[in-house]
């Protein structure tokens, strides 16, 4: 089973798709944990766009990322980034190389090949992103899109670089919820959207435990009584 969760940034993707995939015993793909690493790799090169966008896109083709710890942790080689890609700066650059169709192409691969494997290591994958239903597994099962106002999601946003050690404020997190959702809903290559028959879920209001619950409802109802594990 592949579940695919998109959704703006600060919908509060990944504590949904985390939560859903130990419900269910599914393995966890944090597609944008993949693109932070990219750009925290290519960040510590010192390229920059446009004018490194070749040497970008090279580097992603051959960066070694691996998933490890049921997808909680991602790692470049041996070297765990988990929490060195969470930074404000890596967050604005990944929007920036994101928008690259070498870039995206060299991603989708990967995560088309860790969800091809995790339906043989695991029955399948919650897979979260802006691009998932639509271009990385548009045959999903399940198809989740989560929406939140921009307040909240400015606020999850700063809590978030709060907790990664940045010296954030609540203006910056609005200005870069505002750029994030320009940019990733007016790219040319996979822009942010529903899919046609996505559930569409509003989180204003919900804790993650009612998110949860609500997908897992979904999950249960297509599979037809699909067995949770507490």
């Amino acid at each position: 089973m592949i579940i695919a969760i998109d959704g703006p940034a600060g919908a509060g993707k990944s504590t949904t798709a985390r939560a859903v995939a130990e419900r269910f015993n599914l393995a966890y793909i944090d597609t944008g944990a993949m693109y932070r690493a990219v750009a925290l790799a290519a960040a510590e090169r010192q390229l920059r766009l446009p004018a490194d966008e070749a040497a970008i896109v090279k580097l992603a083709q051959s960066l070694p990322i691996e998933l490890r710890d049921h997808g909680r942790r991602i790692f470049i080689g041996e070297r765990d980034v988990s929490e060195a890609i969470r930074s404000a700066a890596i967050g604005q650059f990944t929007s920036e190389i994101s928008a690259l169709a070498g870039v995206r192409e060299a991603m989708v691969q990967q995560q088309r090949r860790l969800a091809a494997s995790s339906l043989h290591e695991c029955g399948g994958a919650v897979l979260e992103g802006r691009d998932i239903q639509t271009v990385v597994c548009p045959d999903a099962e399940v198809k989740i899109f989560l929406t939140a106002d921009p307040r909240i999601r400015a606020e999850r946003r700063l809590a978030q670089w709060q907790a990664a050690g940045d010296a954030a404020n609540l203006d910056t997190a609005h200005h870069d919820i505002g750029a994030r959702d320009e940019r990733d809903s007016n790219r040319e290559v996979a822009p942010l959207r529903a899919a046609p028959d996505a559930v569409l879920l509003d989180t204003d209001g919900l804790s993650p435990a009612e998110v949860m619950e609500r997908i897992a409802a979904i999950v249960e109802s297509k599979r037809g009584g699909y067995e949770s594990v507490a």
